[in-house]
């Protein structure tokens, strides 16, 4: 099988770039060849003898909305000079103008826009509109792409939901979710003061962008208010986020521990004692499954792609983000009892063991083999029908 794949990225730096990465790995380990229309790839597959790389590279333009329409420019271009030599072209949402067999997404930007949390609700200066309407290029742009597709694979329950909501049929979405590196996060002891954090109390990890209100860190500190004793870890680039003095205000500050950017959220998860993520609006989130193989109790919100993993068993899931009386509940729940949290991160270990990344990826390309066979099959017999018209 040759397969081609649109993306900016294949390496294991973030969500969609590490799915791709681990389709490549699978695919390549079943003997298909793999061409990659990309702005980067990891130095490990780029002299792989089945991986042709052909560079698209955007970083010289200034905006993310130019980065996006030149690489799709690009990559149109290549796909219309080379399909007729592709068994099945994979993109990632609006990526490019061709056609795809597969068009994986990851994000539903005319839900986020919907949503009573995107960028402009909250800015109101040239940034907010710039985001604004960067959503709004990208909505228009993935309802095409998504409609060009012969079929759409969603990250989680809440991808396909969205995409049901723009018209599609749910018979055209399949649901594979993000996978996790089994081995890097894994159930352990790591000594706290290492960390920077406090011995001897319970304390909670929150993980992601806190420069604004969508990962809902400021209902997370409200209920850290709420439970003495209990510590709050906060990973996440302080620059520009008001959280910190939220934390001041509400007199928790001593309590929360603003550990930064950090690239070792592995070791973190080893640290403490459990995980709260109750954001307003995820697509699916990695972090989820990153502390379940960690073996971290999980509380997250209904609005959180990915949560419909979540079972009493391993953790607690909010129907309403912003109940800060239930997550204040949940959380003072996980902290008070030691017992509790380790029976269900026991089983939280246990359930993230059924989405390791090479299991996410054999369901991608047995995906795409199947697709493959099929448009075989019926060129194939559109041959033979044209054969038997000749003859007649």
């Amino acid at each position: 099988m040759k397969l081609c794949i649109a993306t900016q990225t294949v390496n294991k730096g973030n969500g969609q770039g590490r799915v791709n990465y681990e389709i490549v790995r699978e695919a390549i380990t079943r003997s298909h060849t793999v061409t990659l229309l990309a702005s980067s790839i990891a130095p490990e597959l780029q002299k792989h003898p089945l991986i042709e790389w052909v560079p698209i590279l955007t970083d010289q333009l200034p905006t993310a909305i130019l980065r996006d329409l030149f690489f799709a420019w690009k990559s149109t271009r290549w796909l219309h000079q080379h399909h007729s030599s592709i068994d099945i072209i994979k993109v990632n949402g609006a990526i490019t103008f061709a056609t795809a067999d597969i068009n994986a997404i990851h994000f539903v930007h005319s839900a986020w826009l919907k949503s009573g949390f995107h960028t402009i609700r909250y800015r109101k200066d040239f940034y907010g509109l710039y985001q604004w309407l960067y959503t709004n290029i990208s909505a228009q742009w993935e309802v095409k792409a998504f409609y060009q597709a012969r079929l759409l694979v969603a990250v989680s329950e809440q991808v396909k939901r969205e995409l049901i909501e723009l018209g599609l049929s749910a018979s055209s979405i399949q649901v594979i979710l993000n996978g996790v590196d089994l081995a890097e996060f894994q159930p352990g002891a790591i000594d706290r003061e290492s960390l920077g954090l406090p011995r001897d109390v319970p304390i909670a990890l929150f993980a992601g962008d806190i420069r604004t209100p969508r990962k809902n860190l400021d209902m997370t500190l409200f209920a850290l208010a709420r439970v003495p004793g209990l510590h709050l870890a906060v990973a996440g680039d302080t620059v520009g986020s008001p959280y910190p003095q939220i934390a001041a205000d509400l007199k928790v500050d001593k309590r929360t521990h603003f550990l930064g950017y950090r690239s070792d959220i592995a070791k973190i998860m080893q640290g403490v004692d459990f995980f709260v993520f109750p954001s307003r609006y995820e697509a699916c989130s990695l972090v989820l499954l990153e502390a379940l193989a960690s073996g971290l109790p999980v509380i997250t919100a209904a609005t959180t792609g990915g949560s419909e993993l979540i079972t009493s068993e391993c953790g607690i899931v909010l129907s309403n983000p912003e109940n800060v009386d239930d997550l204040t509940n949940a959380v003072e729940h996980l902290a008070n009892n030691s017992d509790i949290r380790s029976v269900m991160g026991k089983h939280a270990r246990r359930l993230a063991e059924q989405y390791a990344w090479n299991k996410q990826a054999k369901n991608y390309v047995d995906l795409f083999e199947k697709l493959s066979l099929s448009k075989h099959c019926s060129k194939k017999r559109h041959s033979t029908n044209a054969v038997l018209t000749i003859d007649k």
